[in-house]
């Protein structure tokens, strides 16, 4: 029975096979060879990635924070397959180029890198990288950046959208703000592990000791602690350390200042009402002191009982430091603060 079945099945098979249209065999075939090459494309590109992932990791092994130039730029950041996110600081180290907020930047990168890569939570979904001007020139010009430092943000698919530039001016670059932004672009939340720093607690430790040395000498005389001017001194010196931003720079670590990388101007004041650079605090801190002198000088020349024509010049003195210094400050607000009607000696 079944080896008269056998040529039977045969036949049918054969009837099938006539029937078949002539041209369907091409068609096939090039279908088959679609596929295999779509496969062979498929593991290509997973081959692709596995490699550039495993360079990338290499690198980190050996340091957090790699440099990269126009070549390895475009191939590690801009080409595809990438299933990673990159942040790039874009920099000018060199001495020649003087830009001291780069090297004070690249500190605070630093320290946030090491915490990524010293973290338990480091995988291969994040890594660090830095472009410096004279290393990758093509990139800057690829990006249309004129200015350093700035961080960016390159999400695994897809370009950088405006929110992946990261606001340095209003902000500040310091670890805790880019490990928030990062956090905000990438859901990879970094806990910002800073090197310690015992120079606080040094210094802390000698002004104990200095004034505890002090009142040890004077312990037979200690009337110097009920000196009112004394006291009025150090109020004053905490007041304009707090009215000058000095907690806001600690908190958002701004620049000290800077430099226009066109014409090389350095600017000292912030242009913006919702930032500030660390001289600008300075500057307000010396206005400051010098309107309270005049402050004092007027009430000085009015309480004492001295000489009039000296109390007179201690008045106008007072008087010339209030208004100068009054009017310097106020136009440092209306640059700030524009449209901001009211002037004093300044003028438009």
């Amino acid at each position: 029975m079944g080896a008269r079945g056998a040529p039977s099945r045969r036949r049918q098979a054969g009837r099938r096979l006539r029937y078949l249209p002539t041209g369907s065999f091409p068609f096939l075939l090039l279908l088959l060879l679609l596929c295999i090459q779509l496969g062979g494309g498929q593991k290509k590109k997973e081959n692709l990635l596995a490699e550039k992932v495993e360079q990338l990791m290499e690198w980190s092994s050996r340091r957090s924070i790699f440099r990269m130039n126009g070549d390895k730029f475009r191939k590690f950041i801009k080409a595809p397959p990438r299933n990673y996110s990159m942040i790039v600081m874009f920099t000018a180290l060199q001495p020649q180029r003087q830009c001291s907020v780069c090297r004070q930047a690249n500190e605070e990168y630093q320290i946030l890198a090491n915490s990524w890569r010293y973290s338990s939570a480091f995988c291969n979904k994040l890594f660090f990288s830095m472009v410096d001007y004279d290393e990758g020139t093509d990139v800057f010009q690829q990006l249309n950046m004129n200015s350093a430092p700035t961080f960016m943000h390159f999400p695994p698919k897809g370009r950088p959208k405006r929110a992946d530039t990261f606001d340095l001016q209003r902000i500040g670059f310091a670890a805790e703000q880019l490990a928030k932004w990062i956090a905000d672009r990438t859901d990879v939340h970094i806990r910002v592990f800073r090197p310690p720093n015992y120079s606080g607690t040094i210094a802390l430790a000698l002004l104990v000791s200095l004034v505890g040395g002090l009142l040890y000498l004077r312990r037979n005389n200690l009337e110097f602690i009920y000196n009112k001017t004394g006291w009025a001194m150090v109020s004053l010196c905490i007041v304009f350390a707090m009215t000058s931003g000095q907690m806001w720079n600690h908190i958002r670590g701004p620049p000290y200042a800077h430099k226009n990388p066109h014409n090389g101007q350095v600017s000292y004041i912030h242009g913006s009402s919702q930032a500030q650079f660390v001289a600008e605090s300075h500057i307000i801190l010396v206005l400051n002191a010098a309107i309270t002198m005049g402050m004092v000088l007027l009430n000085e020349a009015a309480t004492s009982k001295g000489d009039v024509g000296k109390r007179r010049i201690i008045c106008l003195v007072g008087l010339g430091l209030v208004v100068f210094f009054f009017s310097f400050l106020l136009s440092i607000f209306r640059s700030k603060y524009h449209g901001y009607p009211y002037s004093d000696l300044d003028s438009e």
